[in-house]
This record gives C-alpha cells, sequence and structure tokens, in this order.
C-alpha cells in the first residue's frame, strides 16, 4: 500500500466449508473465502468442493489450506479442488534445523507452481504476540519466502509459556487460530520490506482491524477466531460465522480506507 493512495484493502475471512455461508459472506462484501483440509488421509470433502466452486461462480477468490505438506497429496488436493490460492501455514519455528525445513517447503512451493502456474501461493509468516521472544525475525523467514510466494500473511505464532518454554499451537505443526495478536510493529516491517502483498491476520476483529491497518498498511486482513460464532461458554465455535462480526469487520475495513485516502 503506497502512502499517498489506498487501494481497496482486501478482507480474507475463514475457515469456510459451507457453499451457502460463503454466498452470505461475498454478498456482506469479503473478498477471499478461506476454506481447510484437516485430514491428509479424507482429503476429499464435499462442502469444501461446493464452497470453492460457490466462490468462484460469484466472483470473489477462494483460498485453500491443507494441512500437511507432502508434495503428491498436495499436488492431487490443488488437482481436485482447483483453488484461486493455494495457502500454506507451516509454524515454521518448531523444527531443530528450521531453514532446511524452510528451503524444503520453498521446494514444495516451487513445485506447486511449476504444476499450477496459474495458481497463487500464500504463505503464513509466523510472528509472536508483542513482547513475546519472538526467535525468528519474520523479515528472515520473508526473505527466504519470497521468490516462491506471491502473498504473505501474517499470523500469531504461540512462545514463551509460563516458564519459558514453547507451548503448543492450536492445530500441532500449524500457525493460526489462536485468537490473538501478532506483534503489529514486527508486521508493518514485514509489509515495508516485501514486494510482495501481505495479509494481516491474528486475532483481527471488527474492534481492532482499523487500527491495525492504520499501524501495519497492509494490503488485506483476514480473520477467523474473532468474526466465529461463540459457544454458550462465550468460545468460538471453528467454522461457523457470525455474520453481523463479518458486517461489522467489512464495514470497519471500508472506513479505514477512505480515512488513510483522505
Amino acid at each position: 500500500m503506497s502512502g499517498s493512495s489506498v487501494e481497496k484493502i482486501i478482507v480474507q475471512i475463514y475457515e469456510v466449508q459451507d457453499p451457502a455461508e460463503a454466498q452470505t459472506l461475498i454478498d456482506l462484501g469479503v473478498d477471499h473465502i478461506g476454506s481447510v483440509i484437516i485430514s491428509e488421509s479424507d482429503w476429499k470433502v464435499a462442502g469444501v468442493k461446493a464452497t470453492i466452486e460457490r466462490v468462484r461462480s460469484a466472483g470473489a477468490q477462494s483460498s485453500l489450506i491443507p494441512l500437511y505438506n507432502s508434495l503428491d497429496a498436495v499436488l492431487h488436493t490443488l488437482d481436485y479442488y482447483q483453488p484461486d490460492i493455494v495457502h500454506f501455514c507451516e509454524s515454521l519455528v518448531d523444527h531443530r534445523n528450521v531453514w532446511e525445513y524452510c528451503r524444503k517447503l520453498v521446494q514444495l512451493q516451487d513445485e506447486v507452481r511449476k504444476r499450477f502456474p496459474h495458481l497463487r501461493i500464500m504463505r503464513s509468516i509466523p510472528i509472536a504476540p508483542s513482547g513475546s521472544n519472538n526467535r525468528m525475525p519474520p523479515l528472515d523467514f520473508g526473505r527466504v519466502f519470497e521468490p516462491a510466494s506471491d502473498f504473505f500473511l501474517t499470523d500469531t505464532i504461540l512462545v514463551d509459556g509460563p516458564d519459558g518454554e514453547d507451548i503448543s499451537q492450536p492445530v500441532a505443526g500449524f500457525v493460526g487460530i489462536t485468537g490473538q495478536r501478532c506483534d503489529w510493529r514486527a508486521a508493518a516491517e514485514l509489509v515495508s520490506a516485501s514486494s510482495i502483498p501481505v495479509i494481516l491476520a491474528g486475532g483481527i476483529s471488527p474492534a481492532n482491524v482499523k487500527e491495525g491497518i492504520r499501524q501495519v498498511r497492509p494490503f488485506g486482513v483476514d480473520s477467523c477466531t474473532r468474526t466465529n460464532l461463540l459457544d454458550p461458554k462465550g468460545a468460538p465455535i471453528r467454522f461457523k460465522k457470525d455474520f453481523e462480526k463479518v458486517r461489522q469487520m467489512v464495514a470497519a475495513v471500508r472506513e479505514a480506507e477512505k480515512e488513510l485516502g483522505g
């Protein structure tokens, strides 16, 4: 996003597994509809297939996360679903040889690009919450993955438990759905340093999205946990969106666009 003019800020919403829900979100002004395949052994999910087809017919963009990274499984998945964007979100930091692991993931992305040259690739960049020990600087990850990616998405990595130990992510081995904000200063540095678009994620809600846009100046914003319906105990329900929260979030993003463009 340039300093003198503000283009449309993309609104991306995860986790959407139902075509009717996807249509409602598109009608509310959502640009990217994100779905998730949670099992490598059970990767054909009728609801997700129908969701991606509905998104395509509605003129929006579909984004698909496979929660696995074996090459053959990923290629079969993409050939079956034909999304607009494939989104890789490994946590990266929980491997002894982080950079060797990253190199293998870059190779995976390169292979995806060769097989599906029309498909855009999104890579999550893990960023710790503000005040945490972010041992792997986001800019280092950015330099490694940028040549093989079309988008970055900042997302919150949980580190530094009560005794300083690492703590488990909500989905082991992957970053996301923490409901916590990442360090926006680090996210803004990634936006400034990257030559590819960056989407701000991690605890984004209708209440904080405008401030996040002001501070980070991202290409887009992404929400999952903070736009979900809540159960009777107040906990987010996975795969169920709160349409009023989404409506409020889209409105807040459009207000931020006007303010920054004024």
